[in-house]
């Protein structure tokens, strides 16, 4: 009897954001691994925006829960605080204490970058208390950031930022806060992203709304990138070092593809997926080197498994997991540390429900891809009406055959969606078991069919267009 894998995906809890939800992120640090934060945007139009403003404006919140499963009918999230902010972009954790305690990065669409540090409160939880806020320039949103410590290395901490001018923008982290290190031209238009390598903290990578995905090295300066890829047809919008395997780098971008690249010969990436949906985020497992959660805007979360193209084998990495219970654009994406014991619970069967239209990928297509800024839409046609990304439904590639003895895996991870604002909490489970018993194939077992659907905007959302008239 042949052995094949069992996935299965299990919804925890949704909890309304009020507000369009855009980044989820778990505190990284063990003693606080249980700490969830979401960040939300908002563009509210002139004559929302208050009296007499000509202009819309941009408001946003942070949520801080705290994670606790006490038994199936008890809902593991715990909201803790809220605070009104101005849209956020982005948002990450430190990945090693700062004066013994984590620290919260967000990235506002005011252009500034805020420090947060998580604090003990009186109530005997935690809470979030503003630290130190830089503006990155007049004129600009803050896009994205990232932090120098992704293999828990705290010695030149540093924080790298990209922005709506396209602009890169790198800042030194002491206690006091953030102080400007350097900032440069990167990109023709908006640089989505900015990210380090965690192995070499050195070197940085950018992607812009020009297709370009760059690399920069801080020793020599910023005159010139190291290397510029246009191997991405349109714009590069995610980007993350494994902290796992030196050399490895993931990019995703609006045209659909994830693309794995070994940071010594980036000539060619070392593998190429598509998802179906503009890669907004991508996020390695914190602790299995080989697996890949990309949120894919308009085609719902996957989980990948990259050990073949990591192993130089090439091909598309197969889709292992696939969470569609979202209704609208799938924006933030993170893993979460904690270990979860014992199996799933039980719960009915889930499926993903809704007016909208679920159209099997392909055929020609006209899909507005809007940005979490609210500032431009993208069509995805040609001059003749042809749909530009091709291969757009998840990759086929059958999934891996599980070793002998090979162990399985339980992981929780958080999602959130955009215009129905909705942050989902949610656990997959990955076991091995003898081919016939289950007809996974690689699927979310309770959830049917692994991705070969297209979440499209249901009816009533407003495109980026309406939203900044």
């Amino acid at each position: 009897m042949t052995m094949s894998w069992r996935s299965r995906t299990r919804s925890l809890q949704v909890f309304d954001t009020e507000l369009s939800a855009d980044a989820v992120e778990w505190c990284p640090q063990p003693q606080w691994d249980n700490v969830l934060v979401c960040g939300t945007y908002q563009l509210k139009p002139p004559d929302e925006a208050g009296v007499g403003s000509a202009t819309p404006s941009r408001v946003g919140r942070v949520y801080l829960f705290q994670f606790c499963q006490e038994g199936p009918l008890c809902p593991p999230l715990t909201e803790v605080q809220r605070i009104d902010t101005p849209a956020i972009l982005d948002m990450k954790w430190c990945h090693v204490p700062v004066s013994e305690r984590p620290l919260l990065g967000m990235a506002t669409a005011t252009g500034e970058l805020q420090l947060y540090r998580l604090i003990d409160t009186q109530e005997g939880s935690c809470g979030l208390k503003v630290l130190s806020s830089l503006e990155l320039g007049p004129d600009r949103l803050a896009l994205s950031l990232d932090w120098s410590t992704g293999r828990g290395d705290s010695s030149g901490m540093r924080v790298v930022s990209s922005d709506s001018a396209g602009c890169v923008n790198v800042l030194s982290v002491a206690e006091a806060g953030l102080t400007a290190l350097s900032q440069w031209k990167a990109h023709d238009f908006e640089a989505w992203i900015s990210a380090f390598s965690y192995w070499d903290t050195q070197l940085l990578y950018s992607g812009g709304d020009d297709c370009k995905l760059k690399g920069w090295d801080l020793r020599i300066g910023p005159s010139t990138p190291t290397f510029t890829s246009k191997r991405h047809s349109m714009g590069v919008c995610s980007i993350h070092s494994n902290p796992h395997r030196e050399h490895i780098l993931a990019t995703g971008s609006y045209d659909e593809q994830v693309l794995l690249w070994d940071g010594r010969s980036l000539r060619q990436p070392l593998s190429e997926s598509a998802l179906g949906g503009g890669v907004w985020r991508l996020k390695w497992h914190p602790t299995h080197e080989h697996l890949l959660l990309a949120a894919c805007m308009h085609n719902d979360f996957h989980i990948l498994h990259c050990q073949q193209a990591l192993d130089g084998d090439g091909g598309a990495c197969p889709v292992v997991a696939s969470y569609i219970l979202h209704n609208s654009l799938a924006y933030g994406a993170d893993w979460s540390r904690l270990a979860l014991g014992g199996p799933p619970p039980s719960s009915p069967r889930e499926r993903a429900e809704g007016g909208g239209a679920r159209t099997e990928c392909g055929g020609h297509l006209r899909i507005q891809y809007e940005s979490p800024t609210a500032s431009f839409d993208t069509s995805l046609e040609d001059e003749a009406g042809r749909y530009i990304p091709e291969n757009s439904a998840p990759s086929a590639a059958p999934p891996p055959t599980p070793a002998k003895g090979a162990p399985s895996i339980s992981c929780l991870l958080a999602t959130c969606s955009f215009y129905d604002h909705m942050l989902h909490v949610w656990r997959w489970d990955w076991s091995p078991e003898e081919a016939g018993l289950v007809g996974a194939e690689g699927g979310t077992g309770d959830q049917g069919q692994v991705g070969m659907i297209a979440n499209k905007a249901q009816p009533g959302e407003k495109s980026a267009t309406q939203l900044t008239q």
